[in-house]
């Protein structure tokens, strides 16, 4: 039968990326297609800031394909990017994930999308024109307290259609602001399903005719909340070993890394992590157990026994999954070795090879964290 093969990809604009799209017809048993019947196909880089025109040529390599349980007849692709010689494009952040020891196969990522409608393009957020309450009223709301549900409720009809494993969608705090909750045990999964649910979002929103801004503080006059991507994230240590000494090693390494979290975390992200509206200070780093005003928070299920997940609530709506994924994998790859140094050496910490493990992961750590390493 012939089906549509949808190639979706990531182009090369900055600070974030847009997502890409264009449709390839082919004729085959849609029954048993898998990953590797897909094939590469080519697009014009230097119409997405991702080659010259003189060679304009790049590739999309297939990396994940999504099928309908309703519409056989059309199938997603989600691509790498790579250049005419195979390896990957400069812009391809995926392709990084597995570099060095970023792919950590136990991990599980949950990904809280925040984003706001906008009636159009450059337009007003969405029954704004109308309102005159501040936010209280609309988390969670019904009825008159809410805009957009149709456009949610068919965006997320079409990601559980498509096996994308949404766990969840509400209201948030501001009007016209939604959120919707994405799980994936594979770290590659979390960040292709997490751009794929963006896609369809996208789409939907072109037959409503609004616009979905991911912007992280679209309203900056009055009294109203900005939008993450909340991260939750575990890895098989923390589920099944945990203990508080071990977590306490996790937010030692993510303070001495805040930078290189910030800097991956989404742009004018500055604009949004204030101190307030559920925010700590970009200039700030901390944790708490069931503190939505902190850096990191803990959950109350994983306090109790010290194991499970945490929540990391720096990154920006319109951040990168591929690189939030890449530059927590490296946090925890530094804990690991934080924390291997110290039980190894308990009754002598060398102070130089703590500033050694410092400097590979260029993390900056001030003199108390170090006192902490040697006290403890």
């Amino acid at each position: 039968m012939k089906i549509k093969l949808e190639y979706v990809w990531l182009d090369g604009y900055e600070p974030e990326p847009n997502l890409r799209s264009k449709v390839k017809v082919i004729e085959t048993n849609i029954k048993d297609l898998k990953i590797t019947d897909i094939p590469l196909w080519n697009f014009d880089g230097s119409s997405t800031q991702q080659a010259e025109g003189n060679n304009s040529d790049c590739i999309l390599k297939p990396v994940k394909i999504y099928k309908s349980n309703g519409n056989p007849s059309t199938i997603y692709v989600m691509c790498e990017v790579l250049n005419s010689d195979n390896t990957p494009h400069v812009t391809n952040h995926r392709a990084k994930i597995l570099e060095n020891s970023s792919y950590k196969p136990d991990m599980w990522f949950g990904f809280e999308q925040e984003y706001f409608f906008r009636e159009g393009k450059n337009s007003p957020i969405l029954g704004h024109m109308s309102n005159n309450e501040p936010q209280g009223k609309f988390y969670c709301g019904v009825g008159s307290n809410i805009v957009g549900r149709n456009i949610v409720e068919e965006h997320l009809d079409l990601c559980l259609d498509y096996d994308i494993f949404i766990t969840g969608t509400n209201a948030e705090v501001a009007l016209g602001q939604w959120e919707y909750q994405v799980f994936s045990k594979d770290v590659l999964d979390a960040g292709d399903d997490l751009w794929m649910t963006r896609y369809f979002l996208n789409k939907v929103s072109e037959k409503y005719g609004v616009y979905v801004e991911y912007h992280p503080k679209p309203l900056r006059t009055g009294e109203w909340n900005g939008s993450g991507l909340h991260t939750n994230f575990s890895t098989k240590k923390m589920r099944e070993e945990g203990g508080e000494e071990y977590f306490n090693a996790i937010f030692r390494a993510f303070e001495m890394r805040h930078e290189n979290h910030i800097e991956v975390y989404g742009s004018e992200n500055d604009l949004r992590l204030t101190g307030k509206f559920e925010t700590q200070s970009i200039n700030k780093f901390s944790w708490g157990v069931a503190d939505r005003g902190a850096s990191i928070r803990v959950p109350h299920s994983t306090k109790e026994n010290w194991k499970g997940y945490l929540e990391d609530r720096r990154p920006a709506s319109n951040a990168n999954p591929y690189d939030i994924i890449r530059v927590i994998s490296v946090t925890l790859d530094m804990t690991e070795e934080l924390f291997s140094l110290h039980h190894n050496m308990y009754s002598n910490v060398s102070l130089k090879n703590i500033d050694e493990v410092i400097k590979k992961y260029q993390a900056v750590s001030s003199d108390d964290l170090l006192d902490e390493y040697k006290n403890d």
